[in-house]
């Protein structure tokens, strides 16, 4: 696989998300609209009862940020216009009528953390660590965070944002709720992938949208606080502490 993507399947009721980028399934700004865009339509679509998040290849779930576009932004307005991809990624997640399922097969981090956490259900491999490395390059995990925090806390939020060059393991990540399974094997994790969404698709669809509803209340503003926290990060980026960083990522 050489071309990013971001495609959809359906099997026996179950959407499959899959998104893929040659580098590391990080995330530019046409993978993160497309993603946004693909989900909701999803969400839509009457012949799926349950999604699943997954990525390509079998190694890193996401490295997050594209580097290549953030070395790129030269002003405030395609600073906010980039890291509110990831706020639409998951307003979308947020707002989704249906369960959606993580499937973390490998590393991930910083916006690839947030993707995880903005599932409704997280399964990994033991490979899935986690890192959020924004603070390395003088921004931090902003729009990611809300996500994050809801999940893990703001106690283990604030340790791995802080922590930023530490990769954190997946049992790690499972104590603190953000994953509810860590498997052996990819193999193991597809397997407890399928039969969950199995088991989902016989329950009252109602039901579970209503459920969805119920755990994400509390959450109305986040339209507004994620674009804010693009903008924050859009400012950041221009900074020449960052600049300079990302110097060394060409």
């Amino acid at each position: 696989m050489t071309e990013p993507y971001v495609k959809q399947t359906i099997e026996s009721e179950v959407g499959y998300i899959e998104f893929f980028h040659p580098s590391q399934n990080s995330l530019p700004g046409d993978i993160l609209d497309k993603l946004a865009e693909t989900i909701t339509e999803t969400g839509a679509n009457d012949a799926i009862k349950v999604i699943v998040l997954k990525s390509g290849g079998d190694r890193t779930f996401c490295a997050g940020a594209s580097f290549k576009e953030l070395i790129n932004i030269n002003d405030a307005a395609t600073g906010k216009v980039f890291f509110s991809g990831f706020a639409n990624v998951i307003n979308a997640m947020r707002k989704c009528p249906k369960f959606i399922i993580g499937r973390i097969q490998g590393k991930t981090v910083g916006g690839g953390v947030g993707l995880a956490a903005a599932t409704d259900y997280c399964m990994a491999s033991k490979y899935a660590a986690i890192k959020l490395s924004e603070l390395n390059i003088g921004i931090g995990p902003f729009v990611v965070g809300p996500a994050i925090e809801r999940k893990i806390g703001l106690s283990g939020m604030s340790q791995i944002a802080i922590d930023a060059n530490t990769f954190y393991p997946a049992e790690w990540a499972k104590e603190k709720g953000l994953f509810t399974h860590v498997f052996e094997s990819n193999e193991a994790l597809d397997e407890a992938v399928k039969k969950t969404v199995e088991h989902l698709c016989t329950y009252n669809t109602e039901a579970m949208k209503n459920m969805k509803s119920v755990f994400w209340k509390g959450t109305d503003d986040w339209d507004e606080l994620l674009m804010e926290r693009a903008e924050t990060s859009g400012n950041l980026v221009l900074s020449n502490f960052t600049k300079e960083k990302l110097k060394g990522f060409k």
